[in-house]
């Protein structure tokens, strides 16, 4: 299928991983009417350009409609998935499960989603030092982080112990996450923006996309669960807003109203 692409890939941190700046956020997945058509979204975000697709272990459905999708083309995207678990046994029965049902043998970036605990280094949870073994044997290529905690978050990033976070970012939370993303700028740290919507809070993507667009550093990941939703994306990607003085009037209107 010859498709005409105008995405735009990003290094993701250490990571070196080009990541498509359209990224996929496939929990929404199991709203989709069908698992046809789940895969059929899936695939049309593929043949448009995007490489980057992510999921989390919380939920197992999401995992395998993602893998079925993504079977015969594994080889050439980049898969995110996270695990929620705090012990050593935990991790490692969730990554198998998440690596049988992505029908694959490494995930590209693995996560442990955390609020206020952080793994470091021979803890005596063990926990660091098996994200380190996993890498080693090369089911995970790269670490990540998952908060909301601003702390946690800090510290993450300037531990230099993790080649990724996601953290939430968007128009009407912007001071401290912005604090953030120039910290992962200056650790060469990869930024992922999680709720771009505000948690289905802000219904205008024109503004959401043209707002986070202007930080080339950031990856939104876009939850998806729709032909629809994302037809709407892939359109703002190829017709980005002009960011001009009536957008900057818009975003502001916007956050004065929920803040």
């Amino acid at each position: 299928m010859d498709v005409i692409l105008k995405l735009e890939y990003v290094r993701l941190g250490r990571t070196n991983l080009l990541i498509s700046r359209v990224a996929f956020g496939a929990m929404r997945l199991t709203e989709a009417e069908s698992e046809e058509e789940a895969a059929e979204i899936v695939r049309k975000a593929y043949d448009s350009g995007v490489n980057f697709f992510d999921t989390s272990r919380k939920n197992p459905e999401s995992e395998h409609l993602l893998g079925d999708a993504l079977y015969d083309i594994r080889g050439n995207v980049i898969l995110s998935t996270t695990t929620t678990s705090k012990t050593v046994q935990e991790i490692k029965n969730d990554l198998e499960s998440s690596l049988m049902d992505l029908h694959c043998d490494s995930i590209d970036l693995y996560s442990l989603e955390t609020e206020k605990f952080l793994p470091m280094p021979n803890g005596i949870d063990n926990i660091y030092n098996t994200f380190l073994d996993l890498k080693n044997s090369g089911k995970i290529k790269n670490i990540g982080i998952v908060t909301t905690n601003i702390d946690t978050a800090k510290k993450a990033v300037e531990s230099g112990l993790y080649d990724a976070l996601q953290f939430p970012f968007n128009m009407i939370q912007t001071d401290v996450a912005e604090e953030i993303v120039k910290l992962c700028e200056n650790h060469d740290v990869g930024f992922i923006a999680m709720q771009p919507l505000g948690g289905g809070v802000l219904s205008n993507i024109p503004l959401a996309f043209g707002f986070l667009r202007q930080y080339e550093s950031v990856i939104p990941i876009w939850g998806i669960k729709s032909m629809d939703e994302l037809n709407q994306i892939l359109y703002f990607n190829e017709h980005p807003p002009v960011i001009d003085e009536k957008f900057n009037e818009d975003v502001e209107t916007i956050r004065n109203f929920f803040n």
